[in-house]
């Protein structure tokens, strides 16, 4: 009985997997096969509490605890497929160093380096061209833009008046203006809340 739970779990994660890139990336217009194939290569049950591992591949975030979300897949390919990191000559992942989006970039490049939203919002390493945030800013902090060189790309979720959506931007006399990509749900990033302000 063990045996057949154990050799049916990894099936059924495969076919969900499998499930994902045809119905939630190819119908959605994410068809680069680099994306596709990182996709397919990386496990999204390793990355979520062992309780939702059923609900890995759904179409929606699934909660990690502690106010954290994954995001859903689709958030992911297009987030790749805009980014192209193999172009990139240095990469910055703002997000968990050892989740999926990390191990995502993995399969695609050589190297990168990652830093908790957090420690987005201190002084640090600064001359990256390409700058990748796992979910949606409603203000990007001063001290992550300092760290993108000129002319370098962001990729981020954005919320502007409540609605998310994955938006790029390209830093210009040390400014970033970030444009819309499409609206999806993305979640938030407590850490990158814009503040609060007096409203009358």
């Amino acid at each position: 009985m063990t045996l057949t739970e154990d050799r049916s779990a990894p099936t059924t994660f495969n076919e969900a997997r499998r499930a994902m890139i045809v119905s939630q990336l190819r119908t959605s217009a994410i068809n680069e096969p680099w994306v596709l194939t990182a996709m397919a290569s990386v496990a999204r049950e390793d990355y979520v509490p062992a309780e939702l591992k059923a609900a890995a591949y759904i179409d929606r975030a699934v909660p990690l605890g502690e106010g954290r979300f994954l995001a859903a897949p689709l958030f992911y390919g297009a987030a790749l497929t805009e980014a192209d990191p193999s172009q990139a000559k240095a990469i910055l992942l703002v997000g968990e160093p050892n989740g999926y989006f990390a191990a995502l970039l993995r399969t695609l490049v050589a190297s990168f380096d990652a830093i908790t939203p957090a420690e987005a919002l201190t002084e640090g390493k600064g001359g990256y061209d390409l700058i990748l945030v796992d979910g949606a800013a409603e203000e990007l902090p001063a001290a992550l833009v300092a760290r993108l060189e000129e002319g370098g790309r962001i990729v981020t979720g954005e919320i502007v008046r409540g609605v998310s959506r994955l938006a790029v931007g390209c830093k210009i006399a040390d400014q970033v203006a970030l444009l819309p990509v499409s609206e999806m749900g993305i979640p938030a990033v407590p850490e990158f809340a814009a503040p609060k302000r007096w409203s009358f």
